[in-house]
């Protein structure tokens, strides 16, 4: 199955915390009132323009090896190449908040206002990553009503160019995937156009399979190790599942 989503844009605009990380300013410290006015205009400009749509489509476990090998050029081992197999449920998506938002960066930064075109910069990779959120949770949600409330089911999404699996891998996912009915165009380069643009897989699955050990060779090179706040959040999730059910 292939559905296009329309996403609303109250549910992509960002806060300011999730922004103003992107700029490199600690949630420890208090900004000041011109980065809050930064941010404020920043918002506005950015719920002014984004148009954020995606597009999800089911994928077998054996189309999706097609995929996932690309060109051949993926780590020896990845997380999720040992982490798809396991998986209940696959689907390849892919969102965006639209070419009237990278225009808006473009123009701002023609007219020499960097501050606050770096600021909706920062707003609008915050705010395609809440859209990729929207993406993921209805997904869930979708296939939660067929399954027992019992069941520790989790789904994460994973993209090429992260964590071993090579940004290569985008040509055949968009292959697949065809997303330029949402507008979304793959450069030689394997970048998105527009550059506000998340793809990968959806991997739907018992909640262990998703948990891996930041332990492989590629991870000394990560700047973030991101996967161990989602390993944290992994644990929160079935934490709060197991509560629930036991009310």
């Amino acid at each position: 199955m292939r559905n296009v989503l329309k996403i609303s844009v109250k549910d992509v605009i960002p806060g300011q915390k999730e922004s103003l990380a992107l700029q490199g300013i600690s949630s420890l410290k208090e900004p000041s009132d011109r980065i809050v006015k930064l941010y404020q205009g920043a918002r506005e400009s950015f719920e002014a323009v984004c148009h954020p749509v995606g597009v999800v489509a089911d994928i077998t476990k054996e189309d999706f090896v097609r995929v996932y090998r690309g060109d051949g050029r993926n780590e020896a081992s990845t997380p999720v190449g040992e982490i798809f197999e396991k998986a209940d449920r696959l689907a390849l998506f892919a969102v965006t908040v639209g070419h009237d938002v990278h225009e808006r960066i473009n123009e701002l930064f023609g007219q020499k206002d960097f501050a606050l075109g770096s600021m909706l910069d920062s707003v609008a990779s915050a705010g395609v990553e809440k859209a990729a959120d929207v993406v993921e949770a209805r997904f869930s949600r979708y296939s939660r009503k067929r399954r027992s409330r019992s069941e520790p089911i989790v789904t994460m999404r994973y993209s090429p160019g992260y964590c071993g699996w090579h940004v290569s891998g985008q040509k055949k996912l968009f292959e697949f995937l065809k997303p330029g009915d949402i507008g979304i165009t793959l450069r030689e380069s394997f970048l998105m156009e527009p550059l506000k643009s998340v793809s990968g897989v959806l991997i739907q699955g018992h909640a262990e399979i998703h948990k891996v050990e930041d332990k492989y060779p590629f991870c000394i090179q990560c700047d973030t190790h991101s996967c161990r706040e989602r390993s944290l959040r992994l644990d929160r999730h079935v934490t709060s599942r197991s509560a629930n059910e036991g009310e």
